[in-house]
């Protein structure tokens, strides 16, 4: 092991014998008994092993049982990474500069030991691909490829239009060339290294916006690709539901539980399916907001594929003017054939 603090947290002082690491109360962690060894504290930059820390500290004027000492009390703590030497060798400095906020993102959250190494090599592993490219498309792409993912590619051979424009999405030079390409140049410009062609492989996750015909949202099912759904209109933004193919409710299920509430619900989305979109009433923040948010869930799922992300079984909603998201539940329905309900009530 090559001991490092883990990158994130703000090394600070309580008093002359306390160190604490982080601000925020949710995260900080305060270790006591560190005052007389502070020395090792400045030979954790992960260029070292434990007994090469040990050794220096040493030649510091600390003992090596105190410095073993403090070592055992920081990784107790929880805030000692391995230092992810083979993965820093591996990428150009730049992107790996580019990448350290991700990684140590994800050492935070996750509580993993290893300086957010497995995290970024699951996500440069995964393949999104992103169907419809306009204003929340394109931006939930080019989030993605910014957060580490190593290929994402865009489906919308439509023509860039002005609506469509966004500041991490499509560009004022877009407009007239089919979206998708402007995706994928939205995608260069954020990581350059992503790859953004459709080369016929199955994705790890398929994101919908926007109403989806049926046949697509069928090919995904009989074929078990994950997906989840977004869609932003009338000053509305939702994410969700994140579809596991018989793990959870899917968008048939949810279409079930609304003509319940609804008869009138399979006309009006028959209608919407099919219908030439006009002025979406969806500003530049919402827009930004639900891409935000999308791109969030796509990753929780790819980080830790054996968790159930919120958007399972839900949707998460935000409707103007209050901006205060909410989760909607949507069980799977025990008319259809997914066969969720069946698997779940097992």
């Amino acid at each position: 092991m090559r001991p490092v603090l883990k990158a994130g947290l703000l090394p600070l002082w309580r008093d002359r014998d306390t160190l604490q690491l982080g601000v925020d109360p949710r995260r900080a962690i305060a270790v006591a008994g560190v005052g007389q060894t502070a020395a090792v504290l400045s030979l954790l930059d992960g260029s070292r092993d434990r007994d090469a820390v040990i050794a220096d500290a040493q030649a510091c004027g600390v003992p090596p049982e105190a410095a073993s000492r403090v070592l055992a009390m920081l990784a107790a703590a929880g805030v000692l990474d391995d230092f992810p030497g083979r993965l820093h060798a591996s990428l150009p400095p730049q992107l790996r500069a580019r990448l350290a906020p991700e990684m140590a993102t994800a050492s935070l959250a996750y509580a993993d030991g290893d300086g957010g190494a497995r995290t970024l090599a699951r996500r440069r592993a995964a393949y999104v691909r992103v169907y419809g490219a306009g204003r929340t498309g394109a931006c939930v792409a080019s989030f993605l490829a910014a957060s580490g993912l190593g290929h994402v590619s865009c489906a919308d051979p439509g023509l860039a239009e002005p609506g469509d424009l966004a500041p991490a999405g499509l560009l004022l030079a877009d407009l007239g060339s089919p979206r998708q390409e402007g995706a994928a140049r939205a995608v260069g410009r954020a990581a350059p290294e992503v790859r953004t062609g459709d080369d016929g492989s199955v994705p790890d996750l398929v994101i919908l916006t926007g109403l989806t015909l049926p046949d697509l949202t069928g090919q995904l099912m009989r074929e078990r690709v994950p997906h989840l759904a977004l869609r932003t209109g009338e000053a509305i933004g939702v994410v969700g539901p994140l579809v596991r193919p018989g793990g959870s409710a899917c968008l048939s299920c949810v279409d079930l539980r609304k003509a319940e509430a609804d008869p009138g619900w399979p006309k009006i989305l028959a209608q919407a399916t099919f219908a030439r979109a006009g002025t979406q009433a969806c500003d530049t923040v919402l827009a930004a907001m639900t891409a935000t948010l999308a791109a969030a869930q796509a990753l929780a799922y790819i980080d830790r594929p054996d968790t159930v992300p919120v958007t399972a079984d839900g949707t998460l909603e935000v409707v103007l003017p209050d901006w205060q998201w909410r989760r909607r539940t949507w069980r799977p329905h025990p008319d259809c054939s997914c066969g969720a309900a069946a698997r779940q009530s097992a």
